[in-house]
């Protein structure tokens, strides 16, 4: 079912969204830059689930997680003019770090606004790239695209935001392409969903690769906005969850990613935080996977019953591998 309504909270189908062509034309301008990550399979994992699952192990991308692609992707694109002026993103982390080394690799100034309690990996790494890093406080409420905006104007940036722009979605839909590529048409795709970029550019790869694979986007159970917006078709907010998964703490899908997870996506699902460090203990251990907990969000899914699977060929993106090892023994009660 459709609703329409003027309300833009409101699903409502855009004809003006980022399509496979897109993802395309993204594939070959990151071609010999990102990496063609690698695909993990696992007779165990297999065994305990009944199904085949693949796992495309993003998290052994460049600056460690997908989003290198979309940044990349973005920044690629820049006039001379907008390259000499810099970019401005905000990110709680791995976006930070994406669009600093892609701002590195093009010489592009970067300025990055992260939450002051973002990990300090992440932040580390983005300052390491290159990046300007300013610093706000979440926890008080401050609100970190309105800093950006800021930003961008008072230093005449280019704000490329870290899920909802029409580049960035093509760009992180690559990911999908590439494991349908290799390994053939899939029954399930599970990607992780925080804003919803990665979901979206992975439902656009899928529906033209594979037509009958179902898209599964998953979110932690603390941050289940995206959940109810598709089960509402209306765009539903949560206001700085708390959850370990911090890539995945954001507000709401966007103005695009809202609508093309509705047109596209199967379900979406939610997992808790326990399950989540468990499943991701289970990749660091028996599969040799080092993810951070929201780059196990889909496999904690897949591996865990969220979806019946049983029979199926099923994909599973691990999304990043940048872990705060500070907080790794206050995990270790949920191994």
């Amino acid at each position: 079912m459709i609703l329409r309504c003027d309300s833009p909270s409101v699903y409502e189908p855009m004809t003006n969204l980022p399509t496979f062509d897109d993802v395309e034309k993204a594939a070959q301008r990151i071609e010999g830059i990102a990496h063609k990550t690698p695909v993990a399979t696992s007779r165990t994992v297999n065994a305990r689930t009944g199904a085949e699952l693949f796992f495309k192990c993003e998290h052994l991308q460049r600056a460690g997680a997908f989003k290198f692609r979309g940044a990349y992707n973005s920044l690629v694109q820049f006039s001379s003019d907008q390259r000499k002026r810099g970019v401005v993103a905000f990110s709680s982390g791995n976006h930070a770090q994406a669009v600093a080394l892609a701002g590195r690799l093009l010489d592009i100034p970067r300025v990055i606004v992260m939450p002051a309690d973002a990990p300090d990996v992440k932040r580390i790494a983005t300052e390491g790239y290159g990046g300007e890093v300013v610093l706000y406080d979440r926890e008080a409420g401050e609100d970190r695209e309105a800093l950006g905006r800021r930003l961008a104007s008072e230093r005449g940036l280019i704000l490329i935001p870290p899920y909802d722009h029409p580049d960035v979605i093509a760009g992180q839909g690559t990911a999908a392409r590439e494991l349908l590529a290799e390994v053939g048409p899939l029954d399930f795709l599970f990607a992780p969903c925080g804003g919803g970029g990665l979901l979206s550019g992975s439902a656009l790869a899928a529906n033209a690769m594979a037509s009958n694979c179902k898209v599964i986007g998953v979110e932690p159970l603390a941050g289940d906005d995206a959940t109810r917006s598709f089960r509402t078709k209306q765009l539903q907010t949560v206001d700085n969850p708390k959850t370990v998964a911090d890539g995945a703490r954001t507000p709401s899908l966007g103005k695009l990613t809202f609508p093309l997870v509705m047109q596209h996506v199967s379900d979406v699902t939610t997992v808790d935080d326990p399950t989540l460090l468990r499943t991701m203990f289970y990749l660091w251990e028996r599969m040799k996977l080092m993810v951070e907990p929201t780059g196990a969000l889909a496999a904690a899914a897949a591996m865990t019953g969220t979806t019946p699977i049983a029979g199926a060929r099923v994909g599973v993106i691990l999304s990043g591998g940048n872990v705060d090892m500070s907080q790794v023994a206050g995990w270790l009660k949920y191994r």
